[in-house]
């Protein structure tokens, strides 16, 4: 993660404030940033990995832009962060992770990378998924001798074994930032 091929767009209407998650970000990542609402969506393409949300912008409230950004970019991972004490009106947001303000430029990055091993744990799993099904065919249709001789099937039993542990791996990283997040 952060090789700055991740593309991470910040929405937030304090110019200073935007400046500064700017220049700290855009040392691992690749930024775009965008001041208001209608700047999200213009500014927003199907290659960006995360968006760092203000809850509070001069033309849109964050439940209309959150879906929004959701509706066109289904694979891009969102995290308000607004200086808005969370409430019971946040579960029903389709949001990935929630900061408040004042954050550190720490904690702004490492909500970056959380949000970046969620997605690479998304397309691992559905990779991982898909090997599944083809394996459960092929058990389903083929003798275990032809399994035993095929070193294509060898292959993707071996891709399903890096890929389970690669995902424990990740889902051990992810649990171990979430526990520590935990009150």
């Amino acid at each position: 993660m952060g090789d700055g091929g991740e593309r991470v767009l910040i929405v937030e209407d304090d110019v200073d404030l935007l400046d500064v998650y700017d220049s700290v970000l855009s040392q691992f990542y690749a930024v775009s940033t965008a001041a208001t609402g209608a700047e999200a969506v213009e500014t927003m393409t199907d290659d960006t990995d995360v968006v760092l949300l203000d809850r509070r912008l001069p033309d849109t409230d964050e439940e209309t832009l959150v879906r929004e950004l959701q509706n066109r970019y289904r694979n891009c991972y969102i995290a308000l962060v607004t200086g808005v004490e969370p409430d019971f009106d946040i579960i029903e947001l389709g949001i990935d992770d929630y900061l408040v303000k004042p954050v550190t430029t720490e904690q702004l990055r490492e909500a970056v990378e959380r949000l970046l091993c969620l997605a690479e744990y998304d397309t691992l799993y559905r990779t991982l998924s898909q090997k599944h099904v083809k394996r459960n065919v092929l058990v389903q249709e083929r003798s275990p001798s032809e399994l035993r001789q095929s070193d294509e099937f060898q292959r993707l039993q071996n891709d399903i074994e890096r890929l389970e542990s690669e995902l424990d791996d990740i889902a051990e990283t992810v649990d171990g930032t979430i526990r520590g997040l935990e009150p």
